[in-house]
């Protein structure tokens, strides 16, 4: 059985999707971008501050589910620009010290044109 995960502290779902499900004890999170939770506007003009917010976004849906950084198991990242790659990991490395799989991967574009996105896959205990 599949659960929805919904929490008022992450940004609504934009489309038709869900910010989480939950298959057994594993979450496996929609990508999250710089938006804030309270207005849906873009938090920060530059890699780091967007950076930031969506890592709080997706400690959001972590907290909801149950889980924390340190159960996630893989990340996709996708950046607006390789450029940005090292400002990313800095912000990056502080929150997921547990150093789960990952890919990151430039892409053409990312809603709102943020500069960065990150969706997780975690186990819940």
């Amino acid at each position: 059985m599949l659960k929805v995960v919904n929490t008022l502290k992450a940004p609504a779902a934009i489309g038709p999707y869900s910010q989480g499900i939950i298959l057994k004890n594993i979450l496996f999170s929609s990508g999250q971008i710089p938006a804030s939770p309270e207005t849906g506007e873009i938090v920060g003009t530059d890699i780091t501050a967007q950076a930031e917010q969506v890592m709080e976004n997706v400690k959001a849906i972590l907290d909801e589910a149950g889980t924390c950084f340190e159960n996630v198991v893989k990340t996709t990242c996708f950046l607006s620009d390789m450029a940005d790659f090292a400002e990313f990991n800095k912000v990056y490395e502080k929150y997921f010290v547990s150093k789960p799989a990952r890919s990151c991967v430039a892409v053409k574009a990312l809603p709102k044109n943020v500069l960065c996105e990150v969706e997780v896959i975690a186990e819940i205990q």
